[in-house]
């Protein structure tokens, strides 16, 4: 029986592509893999999601060193669903993705590929190729070898995507082409060919304030630096915003464990205008400003910070603080400089750029004004 079998997936020559369980590992054996099929593994990460595709990798030169290039897909790969001469899915056999045992796709959280959802949990990746259009087979069984036990009753999901030729790969691989906070585009690449899917995340920043909120209420919890890092996050995301505000006054109140200083109240001040409290975010402003550690320098960030978000007014006025309350001193006239020109006021700018100049500490300094200056005098 064993070598029928052999002899009838020979004209597909699948030795290493489609290696067969006669040369799997028994028995909990450490063996060379099937065909020398290496094992391979990727992990991407979107936000706190991971994404994990483990597989067996084939080479373009078969196990004599013969030149497959040109040969895989169609030949080698056979296009549709086929008969591998063996297991229970006789001729509506997919491809394995790869060599030996299952590929498998694993998702740490819910997400959507090309669209469409796919529960957290590991899978069986499998491929429907053609010339123009693949389809992407998620399975729920991921424990199986290869695809000859393959049951469409099992898909979890499928997906039609395009190929495109690609710069040559000899091993076939797993690449995350493609990287955003919320999405990555992951590609099979074999030989001259890419194939692309998308894997998309709808609710990043929900899935971080959840662990969040879990990580505070175990050991992290007893940081006053980790409530104020939340805090801050509520703010740079903009949701969350009366939690944040609980979360800063947790990380500025002494009783609570927390630190009333200039980074701590400076956060809470920012949250209490999020929330609408602009009186007393001004008077926990003015306290963080008349604090004895309160340096210039974490005054001039913090006004930076409002300026990286668009909040020039806002962050003119810190800059002026910072001139009143430690005048003349570094980088005060640095602000005033960056808050006039954010407002296109071009004389002021350029009046305290100079002075600005004049007290910087080091060469990188006075390059990085000399820069500001020259921006500024091209203001129109």
């Amino acid at each position: 029986m064993k070598r029928n079998l052999f002899r009838s997936l020979a004209p597909l020559a699948l030795a290493a592509v489609l290696a067969t369980p006669a040369s799997a590992q028994f028995g909990g054996l450490s063996l060379p893999p099937s065909g020398d099929n290496q094992y391979s593994s990727v992990t991407q990460g979107i936000g706190p999601v991971r994404v994990n595709i483990t597989y067996n990798s084939p080479d373009v030169h078969g196990p004599q060193g013969e030149d497959r290039r040109g040969k895989i897909w169609g030949a080698l790969v056979p296009y549709g669903l086929v008969d591998l001469g063996f297991g229970t899915c006789g001729d509506q056999c997919p491809w394995r993705g790869g060599a030996n045992e299952n590929t498998v796709f694993t998702v740490s959280h819910d997400v959507t590929v090309e669209g469409q959802r796919l529960p957290a949990g590991s899978y069986g990746l499998h491929f429907i190729p053609a010339a123009d259009e693949w389809t992407v087979v998620f399975s729920k069984n991921h424990t199986s070898w290869g695809s000859y036990f393959y049951d469409p009753k099992e898909d979890a999901l499928r997906v039609q995507v395009k190929p495109s030729r690609g710069e040559y790969n000899e091993w076939l691989t797993y690449e995350f082409m493609d990287r955003k906070p919320d999405r990555a585009t992951v590609a099979l690449k074999w030989e001259d060919l890419q194939v692309p899917f998308t894997v998309a995340v709808d609710n990043v920043a929900d899935l971080y304030f959840d662990q969040i909120r879990r990580e505070l209420r175990s050991s992290p919890g007893f940081n006053w630096q980790n409530w104020n890092a939340a805090a801050q996050y509520a703010l740079q995301t903009r949701k969350n915003l009366d939690e944040g505000l609980r979360w800063a006054e947790r990380a500025s109140d002494p009783q609570a464990g927390g630190e009333e200083s200039f980074l701590t109240l400076s956060t809470l001040s920012a949250l209490q205008a999020a929330n609408n409290k602009a009186e007393d975010a001004q008077k926990t402003l003015d306290r963080a400003m008349g604090l004895p550690g309160t340096t210039p320098s974490q005054v001039h960030q913090y006004g930076r910070q409002l300026q990286a978000q668009n909040k020039n007014d806002e962050a003119m006025k810190v800059f002026e603080m910072n001139a009143r309350r430690f005048p003349g001193q570094w980088p005060v006239n640095v602000g005033l400089a960056r808050g006039h020109m954010s407002l296109g006021h071009k004389a002021e700018a350029l009046a305290a750029a100079r002075a600005a100049l004049s007290q910087a500490p080091d060469a990188a300094a006075r390059r990085n004004l000399e820069t500001l200056i020259g921006q500024i005098e091209a203001m129109k």
